[in-house]
């Protein structure tokens, strides 16, 4: 699946879901006599239970909204979650991009406030700044625990899309565990991001960094990518995807301490390597162009100019697909891979690294 990443500029086009009830009376039109009227008391539960649920996203949207900022840099704009009191707030490393210092607007004021990063690691697109002076009632999120998310849940997702600060849409959790690679082009990080919550809930540009929120009022994602139709040349509506709140906060938490990343938790081969196309320019595997010295694919027996052509029972046609199995995989956890080199398949027992 091709996924686009959240930018912010366009325009917005809000959408509503209206339920329609008609009855159409007229002459010779009448209810069979057999037909009870519907009790009252039933007509009046509908209503009833229309209310409650309204009344439950406007009590999460108030617990929720206040941990949700817009970020803007120089050139793009997005969204960002507040982690703690001391004013640290994780969003996308896309959104950041190659900046230092940004400008914040937070959920309950109009001021702008100044922020710099503290550390940004692309591989999972994730990036935490910090506010140089933190407001008074400022309001951190509260992380659930992602293992837990499960298909069908509402979730309601908060941000700036387009610039349109503080705005909320709703849909559902669509799919759990979703691997995604995310483009490169246009300032993105071109991250491989294993586990992704997939969502029904409009992701538009802008939203990046922000809040997908469960009806606990607990952040469940961070909204990364929209997907995109490559026939249609845009936009997929209604799948989104978010990188799961125990991943962010993992990421983030290492952050805050350490000012760096020390555990990624992400497998790795020790290799860069390039997509191979076979005489009809279709990809056929993963040519390794250099082996990290003393890493998993070096002890392995690896060398530059090998074509991986399987990862244990997984096709590898490209450097994407490559990613996409190795994000699926863990440190220290033993694969076979099978390469081909000068015209001969081969096999190495491979114990991967971390990234």
């Amino acid at each position: 699946m091709d996924a686009s990443r959240t930018r912010a500029l366009g325009r917005v086009a809000p959408a509503a879901a209206v339920l329609v009830c008609a009855t159409v009376l007229g002459s010779g039109c009448s209810a069979p006599a057999t037909t009870p009227a519907e009790p009252s008391a039933a007509r009046a539960a509908v209503p009833e239970v229309s209310n409650q649920l309204q009344d439950q996203y406007q009590r999460v949207i108030k617990e929720a909204l206040p941990s949700v900022v817009q970020i803007q840099a120089t050139r793009d704009l997005g969204s960002g979650v507040v982690f703690d009191t001391q004013g640290h707030i994780v969003t996308n490393a896309h959104v950041v991009g190659a900046e230092k210092t940004f400008k914040v607007t937070t959920a309950s004021s109009e001021d702008q406030l100044t922020a710099s990063l503290v550390y940004s690691y692309p591989d999972q697109d994730l990036a935490v700044i910090k506010l140089d002076r933190v407001p008074a009632g400022l309001k951190p999120a509260v992380f659930a625990d992602s293992a837990k998310v499960q298909v069908g849940q509402i979730v309601l997702a908060m941000g700036s899309p387009f610039g349109l600060s503080s705005s909320v849409t709703q849909g559902i959790v669509s799919a759990t565990g979703r691997t995604v690679s995310e483009g490169d082009e246009g300032g993105g990080t071109g991250a491989t991001i294993a586990d992704m919550v997939q969502t029904s809930a409009a992701i538009n540009p802008g939203n990046s960094g922000g809040a997908l929120v469960n009806l606990d009022g607990q952040v469940i994602g961070i909204p990364t990518l929209g997907a995109a139709d490559p026939g249609m040349g845009g936009a997929a509506p209604g799948i989104g995807f978010a990188i799961p709140s125990s991943m962010v906060r993992t990421v983030a938490g290492q952050i805050v301490e350490h000012g760096k990343v020390t555990d990624s938790g992400r497998a790795a081969l020790g290799i860069s390597a390039r997509t191979v196309v076979d005489d009809s320019y279709r990809p056929v595997g993963a040519a390794v162009v250099t082996v990290t010295p003393a890493g998993p694919a070096a002890r392995a027996g690896l060398h530059a100019g090998d074509v991986i052509t399987r990862l244990d029972d997984t096709t590898i046609t490209s450097v994407t697909a490559l990613a996409e199995a190795l994000a699926a995989a863990k440190p220290g956890q033993r694969v076979k891979v099978t390469y081909q080199r000068n015209g001969r398949e081969r096999t190495a027992e491979v114990t991967l690294g971390e990234q």
